[in-house]
This record gives C-alpha cells, sequence and structure tokens, in this order.
C-alpha cells in the first residue's frame, strides 16, 4: 500500500481527511468480507474523478480523488473502506511511470512487479510498453479493484492482482520489480531493503525505485547502493501543494556498489 509522505497535488485534502478519520473509533469492515467487488467499483465510479494531465503522464488517465469528490468534504466515519492511500497519484509513482514510458524498452517483454501498486499507475506503464506480464501488488483490496478498473480506463486487460503481503516471502522470478513511494517508514525500508537483497540474488531481478527524496529514503544505508536514472521536475500544479517538493528521481537498486 502507497502511504503518506510528500504530497502531490489532490493530497492536502485527503491528508487531512485521513488524520480525521483515523480518529474515529467506529471499526471498519473489509472490503471483501462487507462488501462485493461490484459494490467497491460503484463506490469508486460515484466518489472519484478521473484526471491525468496534471501529472508527468498526461497520457495516463487515472481515478483519483479531488476537490470535486464527495469524501473531500464528507465525515470522515462515513467512508467505508481502510485509508485511500490507492486514490493518490504520488510523486515517486509518477516519476518511475514517466521514466518507462520514456524507455519502452526497459520493460518490453518482461515480467513485472509493481510493488504497493496503489492505483497501479506504474502497471499501467509497464504494461503501455510492452511487459509480457504484469502483477499488482497492495495489500488494500480496494485498490485492487480501483488498478482494475484504471486498467480498463486506459483500454488495456486487468492485471493479476494480489493482496497478500509479499515482502519477507519467497522471492518469484520477476525480471523488474517496481517500488514508488514506499520508503515512507524505516522499518519497512529495512524490511524493503532484505527482501530485495534476495530478489536480486535468487533470480537476478531488476529493481527501480520512484521517490522525491523522503528522510526515510535519503537516510537509510539502500540509498548507498543505488544508482539515479533520472530527475523529472514536477509540473507546478503538483509543486504548489507539496511543501518545497520541486522533482520526484528514478533509482536502480544495485547492492554491488
Amino acid at each position: 500500500m502507497v502511504m503518506l509522505g510528500l504530497l502531490t497535488p489532490q493530497t492536502r485534502g485527503v491528508k487531512v481527511f485521513i488524520k480525521a478519520f483515523r480518529q474515529t473509533n467506529r471499526p471498519r469492515c473489509s472490503s471483501v468480507s462487507c462488501h462485493s467487488d461490484e459494490y467497491i467499483r460503484r463506490f469508486i465510479s460515484d466518489n472519484t474523478e478521473i484526471v491525468g494531465d496534471q501529472s508527468l503522464t498526461p497520457e495516463v488517465k487515472l481515478r483519483l480523488f479531488t476537490p470535486t469528490c464527495r469524501f473531500w468534504r464528507e465525515r470522515p466515519e462515513l467512508w467505508p473502506f481502510e485509508d485511500p492511500y490507492w486514490a493518490i497519484y504520488w510523486p515517486g509513482g509518477q516519476a518511475l511511470s514517466r521514466f518507462l514510458l520514456d524507455n519502452p524498452s526497459v520493460c518490453g517483454g518482461k515480467t513485472v512487479l509493481d510493488l504497493g501498486s496503489g492505483c497501479g499507475a506504474t502497471a499501467i506503464a509497464a504494461k503501455l510498453c510492452g511487459a509480457a506480464h504484469v502483477v499488482a501488488n497492495d495489500i488494500d483490496t480496494v485498490a485492487a479493484v480501483a488498478t482494475h478498473m484504471n486498467f480498463e480506463l486506459n483500454g488495456l486487460e486487468p492485471p493479476v492482482c494480489q493482496t497478500n503481503n509479499i515482502i519477507g516471502s519467497q522471492p518469484e522470478g520477476f525480471d523488474l520489480i517496481f517500488l514508488g513511494d514506499m520508503f515512507y517508514d524505516e522499518d519497512l525500508a529495512t524490511s524493503l531493503h532484505s527482501w530485495l537483497d534476495r530478489c536480486i540474488k535468487t533470480h537476478g531481478t531488476k529493481v527501480l525505485i520512484g521517490d522525491p527524496g523522503r528522510a526515510q529514503f535519503e537516510e537509510h544505508r539502500i540509498r548507498r547502493l543505488l544508482h539515479q536514472l533520472a530527475q523529472f521536475e514536477l509540473p507546478e500544479s503538483v509543486r504548489e501543494e507539496n511543501y518545497g517538493l520541486t522533482c520526484s528521481r528514478v533509482w536502480c537498486y544495485r547492492p554491488e556498489l
């Protein structure tokens, strides 16, 4: 699941929203046990807006939160699911998706895992670039439904969506693993570091990371093992509500460094 950190244009209101409903004591039901996929699809359709032009990847359309959406202002206790991190197009994911679209040979014909896939933008970019097989992994089941909807919105067959926590599990043989905005917590960063090492050593997997420079990323020891591949200046509309954030970068994880 993609988590809060430095924010994209739509997120200041969402940050307030998430902070507010975390303070409510109402138990939340899981999307699997309480709601059908049809209900979730209808809910997402009714409570998001199709956007794209304000991001680094205007050719990719996504259903996201905007100020025109109901839950931008609605009482948080009425939200029926877990925190809606899938409804934000985070800056690390934007950079990673832009890099793939600019360099389609990176994933052409490859098997790809988009870890912490959120709205599915990077998985979409991989598929648009000719990836042979795409798996989107996010522990929020609502994110899986949103990813399916976003693939369909872009005229693509939906990917395989996994909602189990695979960090720390036996690595599968993916050619590529993509991580956008996953280094928001030091403990998670350490777990990722160990697991990614195993993926690389076991299968020779190539790992690409998108991050706008969060402290947990810049200060972690994994940072010394990364080679920068690209830097993207964020659009003005993205900068306005990002507390000084102006760019986002793509890195290749090279543990031999």
